[in-house]
């Protein structure tokens, strides 16, 4: 059963076999499906069957997915889960080894990389969008002088609000509002910087 806390990653191999390009592809669709067999994240993903169930297992090992539940009748097929709510990646916990802090920056620049890719791709089919999903969208940039700590505090109630909705949006889904019902992506960055 997959816990519903999000799981904090902080050890180096394990770090290492989600910063993997197809794997990280592989754990963003299986989060927005709940449940999938390698041969629909396949298709998602565009790769082979086969290398889909291979990076399926190197997430298995280390605990970021499980198997789920049969949810068909052919029991041949393997279906899959997120084992957490989620995973969380802090820096403090890479910073006491050379290794583990550049690794820990890889796994972010892949993952900011693969933010940026998202979005430029809604950003070339917006046209086919309806005007309310347009409209509905947003970029914004906010700069700001705060403290480490004000800034932690403002990072930690935009996870609540995001959290929040997304919780909704699930508990509603499961009980069967589904119409008008879209992925969404909402990537939030905090950063210190000097101009």
């Amino acid at each position: 059963m997959a816990s519903k806390e999000s799981r904090r990653v902080s050890d180096l191999e394990t770090l290492k076999a989600f910063g993997h390009p197809l794997r990280m592809r592989l754990y963003r669709a299986l989060y927005i499906a709940r449940k999938a067999t390698a041969s629909q994240l396949a298709e998602q993903v565009d790769e082979a069957v086969s290398l889909v169930s291979y990076h399926l297992r190197k997430l298995a090992d280390h605990g970021l997915i499980e198997e789920a539940e049969q949810q068909g009748a052919d029991g041949r097929e393997r279906w899959w889960q997120p084992a957490s709510k989620g995973l969380n990646f802090h820096e403090e916990d890479f910073t006491d080894a050379p290794e583990k802090a550049a690794t820990h920056a890889a796994v972010g620049r892949l993952s900011f990389d693969q933010h940026i890719e998202l979005y430029r791709r809604y950003l070339d089919s917006a046209p086919t969008w309806p005007l309310e999903w347009r409209s509905a969208a947003s970029s914004s940039e906010y700069l700001a002088r705060l403290t480490a700590e004000e800034l932690s505090a403002l990072t930690r109630e935009m996870h609540e609000v995001v959290d929040r909705y997304e919780g909704l949006g699930r508990a509603r889904e499961e009980a069967g509002e589904t119409e008008g019902r879209e992925n969404v992506a909402v990537h939030l960055y905090t950063f210190p910087f000097r101009p």
